[in-house]
């Protein structure tokens, strides 16, 4: 199989440089992307359009499309940009688009007993963030980066990311509404990974975004970052997901 990761928000492709080498290892190809905006296409300002192109650019047919946190978007709106060349979505600790709703609105929208709550910093990321005056997001200290994303990484490992990560730039995908209309027809083969130790995720929110897959949430023990904590089981883990299917239809709203 042929697999195409897809980082999330502050990261790039370098995040995947240690599962790359155990797909290969259990006989897969995979090819690593950097959303504009991020890693070496970090001086780039991204749009909806150059993001999208990113991912539908390197698909090849029968490809296993890999969304890692915020890249759920990502690769959910490739597939349904063309939902013929895609074999499989796995959402790995992802986000999934609401028909009709942003991108933030996704990650921090949920049904409660009184009706539909939002709230703009579901996560708790807000806390660690400096923002610029342009608007732009960092993590203020490598504390907070560690303890947000990679608390079960070795000192080492975890420097090394941290001096890695781009501030993130809410532009266009802030504001726009995101329609992915094929994606919900086709209904496409799909999996969805939690890690049973995120703090980046919340667990309400993982559970809302593998219900309205209408999957069976597989687990990953660590952190929001289990490729670089443990690539190699998360390699035998993508694996495993491609061979497994919904239970139920997918649910383009909450």
């Amino acid at each position: 199989m042929r697999f195409v990761l897809v980082h999330g928000g502050f990261h790039g492709a370098w995040c995947w440089d240690r599962v790359i080498p155990e797909l290969a290892r259990l006989g897969h190809e995979a090819v690593a992307i950097d959303v504009p905006g991020h890693g070496e296409r970090a001086d780039e300002v991204p749009t909806l359009a150059s993001r999208l192109d990113a991912v539908v650019s390197v698909l090849e047919p029968g490809d296993v499309l890999v969304g890692h946190s915020g890249g759920g978007h990502e690769v959910t709106r490739a597939a349904d940009a063309r939902p013929d060349l895609v074999r499989h979505v796995v959402y790995l600790a992802a986000a999934l688009p609401i028909e009709g709703r942003t991108q933030p609105e996704a990650s921090s929208t949920r049904p409660g007993a009184h009706g539909e709550q939002s709230g703009v910093d579901a996560t708790g990321m807000r806390e660690h963030l400096r923002i610029g005056a342009d608007g732009t997001m960092a993590f203020g200290t490598f504390e907070g980066a560690r303890d947000f994303f990679f608390h079960d990484c070795d000192d080492e490992t975890a420097r090394w990311a941290f001096d890695r990560l781009t501030p993130e730039r809410f532009g266009e995908e802030g504001v726009l509404p995101i329609s992915v209309p094929r994606f919900w027809a086709a209904e496409l083969p799909r999996s969805f990974i939690r890690c049973a130790e995120d703090r980046s995720q919340p667990r309400w929110l993982s559970d809302q975004v593998a219900d309205r897959l209408g999957v069976e949430p597989l687990v990953i023990e660590g952190s929001h970052s289990p490729f670089l904590s443990r690539p190699a089981e998360l390699a035998e883990l993508l694996v495993h997901a491609v061979g497994t299917s919904p239970v139920r239809a997918l649910q383009p709203t909450v």
